[in-house]
């Protein structure tokens, strides 16, 4: 009851988010403290709080990683390749699947955001190197089917 209860309530933060990210090109703090704070309860509810501890330091992990590349891709590029609410994001979303989880999720947001653009092409939107889409929608997708998967047992 609890892990449904909890992957529900993920299910509509991450409508929610999406519908935000696309309308005003943000991922508020109060969404990615909710979805953070969501994963925490279920890990300590379900596994203790020793598991949730953990989840939490997987969280910062990969939140620091990821806020490193970006800082990186700026010094490099002067120009910001992704936004701080999807570093933050991502960092939500690692409480909820781990450092193993990352990269599936990545994997499908990638994908699918690849294939968004490559539909915008197609009905007419001219997308270039300087063109911008809200990352945010494609993670929240990448975190529950990831989510899904290893729940149904495919994603070890």
């Amino acid at each position: 009851m609890i892990a449904a209860v909890s992957f529900a309530s993920l299910c509509l933060a991450s409508i929610l988010l999406a519908w935000i990210d696309l309308r005003r090109g943000i991922i508020p703090d109060w969404l990615n403290l909710a979805i953070a704070f969501v994963g925490l309860a279920k890990a300590a509810a379900l596994e203790g709080w020793s598991a949730a501890l953990g989840a939490g330091f997987e969280g910062i992990a990969i939140g620091a990683t990821v806020w490193l590349l970006r800082r990186l891709y700026f010094m490099f590029r002067k120009f910001q390749g992704l936004g701080l609410g999807d570093v933050k994001l991502l960092a939500a979303s690692g409480i909820w699947l781990g450092i193993a989880g990352a990269p599936l999720q990545l994997l499908v947001a990638s994908l699918t955001a690849l294939a968004a653009a490559g539909v915008m092409q197609l009905v007419g939107q001219t997308m270039t190197r300087q063109s911008s889409l809200p990352f945010g929608p494609f993670l929240a997708l990448g975190l529950v089917i990831t989510l899904a998967l290893a729940q149904g047992g495919w994603v070890g």
